[in-house]
């Protein structure tokens, strides 16, 4: 009997192990049991997928049966959808319809969510505002320090992404205090600068897109955006493929599979086809072994490795950039064309040398990441980002560094 219950207490053991691996349900806690009383009361009926804590992704969503190619993931009912439509049957309406210049739909959306936040209880959103993050890390976010830590072309477009959200914020202040009358409080103290750039990353990583007719109460920017409470819990992955749209039939937004998924597994979607600086841009993570990804090389760098005595030199870059590439290669290459072997010599010798300088660039900054980590604790979560980032692109350059040197020594 002893030995039985030997086996018995190391299935447990195993059972539970598997389901830490898996994930640990989080539908017991009182914000998700809110927020699925919430859905359903908009017609939303779901008892295949649960909230849970993963080990490599953090809060996502598990089915509780296993998925094959062609199935439904989730079918989230219009009624559930956040959307300029439902900003237009609040009490912001007729301000919105009354302002000159009109506002965006992405504004009139972060203006909306700004106000239901401060509503608190008395927000008919207030079981979807719950769940939503309190803090985000897309590079707005993120501190000077650690954007200085960000390889060059992404350096720049956190720096422009920052200086975009500062610029709304201007913008839109005397907006912003045309809408007193419904405040109690000064509209000041609600619609500040950290609540805007709460309620730009909101909608900047967590809408899906859903095209609406144009509303002359709106500019003509693209209104493509819709909040999807808990499908917008699903996390991304590179390696599966799903198909997604507002179904006109169910007056539901759907996504399909096109890949399996097993019973008590996570259950991912795909954002698309991004590289690892696009989805630190665009959703604030980045993806382990992405296949998209890629290292970009800045046109400063690529200068410093064609001989100054290139009569040629400005005239390759110019090819560079014209065709969008940053590499060294000729444009009859490009073309079609055959390059001769004392050039293609060349160009792999300087590709060589410029993937030797990026390796050490990186492994540098990997220091300095490792060193701020016990130096700066209120940065750690944000410097683990970057490391992650950085050390995804030295795995590339390094694989690079050695296809390289192969290549090199076929051509010597």
């Amino acid at each position: 009997m002893k030995k039985s219950r030997g086996r018995t207490g190391r299935k447990r053991r195993r059972k539970h192990l598997k389901s830490f691996m898996d994930g640990v349900s989080c539908s017991h806690k009182l914000e998700y049991i809110k927020l699925k009383k919430w859905l359903k009361e908009r017609g939303f009926e779901d008892s295949n997928l649960r909230p849970a804590e993963f080990w490599g992704t953090g809060r996502g969503l598990m089915t509780t049966k296993a998925l094959r190619a062609g199935d439904v993931i989730i079918s989230l009912p219009e009624k559930c959808l956040l959307t300029t439509s439902t900003v237009l049957s609040s009490c912001l309406r007729g301000h919105i319809e009354s302002w000159k210049p009109p506002v965006s739909p992405l504004l009139a959306l972060c203006t909306f969510l700004i106000a239901e936040k401060h509503a608190g209880h008395k927000s008919p959103w207030k079981p979807y505002l719950d769940v939503l993050p309190s803090t985000y890390t897309c590079p707005a976010c993120l501190e000077p320090d650690v954007i200085n830590l960000l390889p060059n072309p992404l350096k720049q477009k956190a720096q422009e992404q920052k200086m975009m959200i500062q610029e709304l914020f201007r913008s839109s202040r005397a907006f912003f205090s045309s809408l007193q009358p419904l405040f109690a409080e000064s509209t000041g103290s609600i619609f500040n600068f950290s609540a805007l750039q709460w309620a730009w990353c909101t909608v900047n990583t967590r809408t899906i897109y859903m095209k609406h007719p144009h509303r002359h109460c709106f500019s003509l920017e693209p209104d493509v955006y819709a909040l999807a409470p808990y499908l917008d819990l699903l996390n991304h992955s590179p390696n599966v493929q799903v198909k997604a749209g507002f179904n006109e039939q169910t007056r539901s937004y759907e996504i399909w599979t096109n890949s399996q998924c097993k019973k008590y597994q996570e259950v991912l979607i795909c954002y698309g086809p991004h590289d690892n600086q696009r989805l630190l841009l665009e959703y604030g993570f980045v993806a382990k072994d992405n296949p998209h990804s890629s290292v970009y090389v800045s046109a400063d760098t690529l200068l410093k490795y064609f001989s100054p005595l290139d009569k040629q030199r400005k005239a390759k870059v110019s090819i560079l950039k014209d065709h969008g590439f940053l590499d060294a290669c000729w444009k009859r290459i490009l073309l079609g064309g055959v390059s001769s072997a004392r050039n293609e010599q060349q160009a792999l010798a300087a590709a060589a040398k410029i993937c030797q300088c990026l390796i050490e660039e990186t492994q540098h900054v990997l220091v300095q990441i490792s060193q701020l980590k016990k130096d700066k604790e209120n940065l750690k979560t944000h410097l683990a980002l970057v490391e992650m980032l950085r050390s995804e692109d030295l795995k590339i350059l390094q694989k690079s560094a050695e296809i390289l040197c192969n290549l090199n020594l076929a051509t010597a």
